[in-house]
């Protein structure tokens, strides 16, 4: 007798297929990619030597180097961890630098000419890249955002422990 083992995504995502974990993902994926977008037109409109046609070649940019980072970059800072140790990790930003260079390589309407305006290009990606990120992170976190809204509890969000007497004992 054979048996068959089905699951149904259904009844755990809602409705729909795909799970809780795609549907939280998927927004977060987006957001992040169009602020690497975003970064990559900053770096292009502060950098003379960073050019971009357009909204769509930033766009594609910005894929291109997560694709990079995503299965390259971890293999080269393996590979360069002695000298990024004794650089005290500002060699990553060669790497990060070498990203940007083959990304203009692949993407029509992006190019980046010159080694110092490739890092320089890096840093101003980076940079912007992490503070709005951090700015994303916070506003997904629970609980952040003005006032306790619904379901807090603000004695317990905070940093601090709040202890109030109830007759002859503390809680």
């Amino acid at each position: 007798m054979r048996r068959q083992i089905r699951f149904d995504f259904r009844q755990h995502s809602g409705g729909t297929g795909g799970g809780p974990f795609i549907h939280n993902l998927l927004p977060v994926l987006v957001a992040k990619w169009l602020i690497l977008t975003a970064a990559v037109m900053l770096a292009a409109y502060i950098i003379e030597d960073i050019h971009v046609s357009g909204f769509l070649s930033a766009f594609f940019a910005a894929a291109a180097i997560g694709v990079l980072n995503l299965f390259f970059r971890p293999v080269l800072l393996v590979l360069t961890l002695p000298i990024n140790i004794m650089t005290l990790g500002l060699f990553t930003f060669v790497i990060n630098a070498l990203m940007l260079k083959i990304a203009s390589g692949i993407i029509p309407g992006f190019s980046v000419a010159g080694f110092w305006s490739t890092v320089f290009g890096a840093i101003v990606i980076s940079v912007v890249s992490w503070a709005l990120n951090s700015l994303l992170a916070d506003a997904r976190r629970p609980g952040s955002g003005p006032g306790p809204g619904p379901g807090r509890n603000p004695r317990r969000d905070s940093e601090h422990i709040d202890l109030e007497r109830k007759g002859d004992r503390w809680e």
